[in-house]
């Protein structure tokens, strides 16, 4: 885990979204198409008003989430509406997008067409997870009866039941996760920075499932920070 600071959200988003157009630019020459995930929330949209608006090969990018609301996209509190609204507007609107929704009533009922929309996806470029007070990241949710088999399938998705947090999810796991030539965490806040703290002060992921991530072995996460 390597940790950068910014002394602001505005200072932060700027370096990020230079390190992650390079990541795209050198995927598009290298092997021509990128791979991006994103989070939902609150945090990450001035960063995708940034990119939103960069000069990209945006047709040979696909974007998807890394978790979602079983909501439809109309929804408001859907993840795959915020990103659509926000990112891929302006010269992003090129993109494909990848949905973690499907038109099934239950989450589970969806598990198996997910998992077949990343079978022929390779590893990711990019992922920029996100981070709950209660160390939540994607939906892999400390209060979750399916936590444990985020953390350890190997199948790309799942359906989870958060008892802390309303709606069914849908969830990229542990696995899919990581198979990404980068991993980011983007967090704001003071609040945030004590929560990341007490991640790395012990190991048990089923207490704080972040902890899978920046303790990872082989996996170097790079902390976007800024105090506000």
């Amino acid at each position: 885990m390597q940790l950068h600071q910014f002394a602001s959200s505005t200072e932060l988003n700027t370096d990020f979204a230079k390190r992650l157009i390079a990541i795209v630019h050198q995927a598009i020459e290298a092997r021509d198409h990128a791979y991006l995930v994103v989070s939902g929330g609150r945090t990450p949209q001035a960063l995708f008003e940034h990119l939103s608006s960069t000069d990209l090969d945006w047709s040979k990018v696909t974007i998807t989430l890394a978790d979602d609301r079983w909501l439809s996209s109309s929804e408001k509190d859907s993840n795959e509406r915020l990103v659509k609204s926000v990112l891929l507007q302006n010269k992003a609107a090129a993109a494909r997008f990848i949905s973690l929704v499907t038109a099934d009533e239950k989450a589970e009922a969806g598990e198996l067409a997910v998992c077949q929309r990343f079978a022929e996806i390779p590893t990711f470029d990019a992922v920029i997870l996100g981070m709950g007070e209660d160390g939540h990241t994607a939906s892999l949710f400390p209060c979750s009866a399916e936590l444990a088999k985020g953390l350890s399938t190997e199948q790309a998705a799942l359906a989870v039941n958060p008892t802390t947090a309303p709606y069914q999810r849908m969830s990229l796991s542990q696995s899919r996760l990581l198979n990404s030539r980068h991993v980011f965490l983007h967090l704001v806040g003071g609040n945030k920075l004590n929560v990341l703290n007490q991640a790395m002060a012990a190991a048990d992921p089923q207490q704080m499932p972040i902890r899978a991530f920046l303790q990872h072995p082989c996996v170097d996460v790079q902390v976007m920070f800024a105090t506000e």
